[in-house]
């Protein structure tokens, strides 16, 4: 193993998120922002932290565009959509070139069919792509940038260029489907599918 791989080592590749966030004043300001508002379990999630790791890998010097920062809380008191959209408003207003989409965890398992979940890192567990069940923020009540992570299956496949299947929750003809509008493979040319996926895709 080499201890300086984030593909091996979980804490190495902590390390590597921490840097890549912070050499990046777009993110850090959505990650300020989001942190304001104190949101329970308030994360910024799946292509936010999933595209950064692949711009590095590939070595860009400028960020992808991000289409839409996904917002993920924790609130089973008030899963109101009105209030995710306040949310949005509110973050809109600190950083209004963002295209924020906020969903309250507490209530996506109605939509997705699923029994109630406990909290955001077992709510993301379930999502398409492994890569994509990942999420980042500015640690609540704390001074200075201290990142808390939730990864539920782990950075490696992340940090191996791997775009794979999520293993709890297979869904072959969304992944597929996910795979040919989003462009991955030609925004991250050196990006690799599931071997067992690549003849439907």
């Amino acid at each position: 193993m080499n201890i300086c791989d984030p593909r091996e080592n979980p804490e190495h590749a902590k390390q590597a998120v921490i840097r890549m966030m912070s050499h990046d004043l777009y993110r850090m300001q959505c990650l300020a922002a989001l942190k304001s508002l104190q949101l329970p379990q308030g994360y910024l999630a799946a292509g936010f932290l999933r595209n950064a790791i692949w711009d590095d890998s590939h070595g860009y010097k400028k960020p992808t565009p991000l289409n839409d920062i996904d917002v993920i809380y924790f609130n089973p008191s008030d899963t109101s959509k009105e209030s995710e959209l306040h949310i949005e408003n509110a973050l809109s207003a600190q950083v209004p070139s963002a295209h924020w989409q906020v969903k309250n965890q507490a209530r996506m398992h109605v939509h997705h069919g699923h029994n109630a979940y406990k909290d955001c890192e077992e709510a993301i567990s379930y999502w398409i792509e492994q890569e994509t069940c990942v999420a980042i923020r500015l640690c609540p009540n704390k001074e200075g940038d201290k990142f808390d992570m939730l990864a539920p299956y782990g950075l490696s496949s992340n940090f191996a260029g791997t775009i794979s299947i999520n293993p709890r929750h297979p869904r072959g003809d969304v992944f597929t489907q996910r795979v040919k509008t989003k462009n991955w493979l030609v925004t991250w040319p050196q990006l690799t599918l599931d071997s067992a996926l690549v003849s439907a895709i």
